[in-house]
């Protein structure tokens, strides 16, 4: 185990560091000491290593990670693992906004609650929320998977393309084009088997399924013979 402390190496160092390790490294595990809720800790992680954070973090940690297994053991601000094309994310504590934005791959896993526009434009990550998610989660998600097992705020799924979302709690109100569908067994599987890779409890049948119901694909326009 490998331990860096940021009271004395700076986040650029530590970053730079981490991406100069060679592809057949032995250094693979790593612990962060102090992170004193700094910025971009972690950015753009290449290698298969495993780093934990003891502490809180601030905007973008992790962001662009790519089969790096990261985990925070505290809070983390704005725009967690952002872009994220593989590996996996996962906060101890509660995220900020836009969690795991436009995320290709991998598993996003927040334990706590997520703030306003969790898995916003998501392209293919999943992503299990232990707790409650705020409002225009998944915003324009195109593909993967959001779990959610406590509440959803306001305008879930507005402008929904193929990604789907599966909520255990309550809904405040479902945004454009959003509507709840049938929860079949290979949801409940899905489910059950996110929960699993996740870590954490819940149980698939109570949860509901909400995906596009694909009406904003094609532009309409009304009264068209007035030009």
């Amino acid at each position: 185990m490998i331990a860096v402390d940021l009271e004395e190496t700076s986040v650029r160092d530590l970053n730079q560091r981490l991406h100069d390790l060679p592809a057949d490294t032995n250094e693979r595990a790593w612990t962060i000491v102090n992170p004193g809720g700094r910025h971009a800790l972690l950015a753009g992680l290449t290698r298969p290593i495993s780093v934990t954070v003891d502490g809180h973090v601030g905007y973008y940690c992790a962001g662009m990670n790519e089969a790096a297994d990261v985990v925070i053991d505290g809070h983390a601000g704005v725009g967690v693992a952002e872009n994220i094309m593989s590996g996996s994310v996962r906060v101890r504590g509660n995220a900020s906004q836009a969690a795991a934005a436009s995320g290709h791959g991998g598993l996003v896993v927040i334990e706590g609650d997520a703030s306003a526009r969790c898995g916003i434009s998501m392209k293919g990550v999943d992503i299990v929320v232990g707790g409650s998610v705020g409002h225009m989660s998944a915003f324009m998600a195109q593909t993967g998977r959001l779990v959610v097992c406590g509440d959803a705020g306001h305008d879930l799924g507005d402008s929904l393309y193929e990604a789907v979302i599966y909520v255990q709690g309550e809904v405040a109100s479902l945004g454009a084009d959003c509507e709840e569908q049938p929860m079949t067994d290979a949801d409940r599987a899905a489910v059950a088997g996110l929960l699993a890779r996740a870590g954490i409890a819940g149980e698939p049948a109570r949860f509901r399924r909400y995906g596009s119901a694909r009406r904003l694909y094609h532009f309409h326009v009304d009264h068209a013979d007035a030009y």
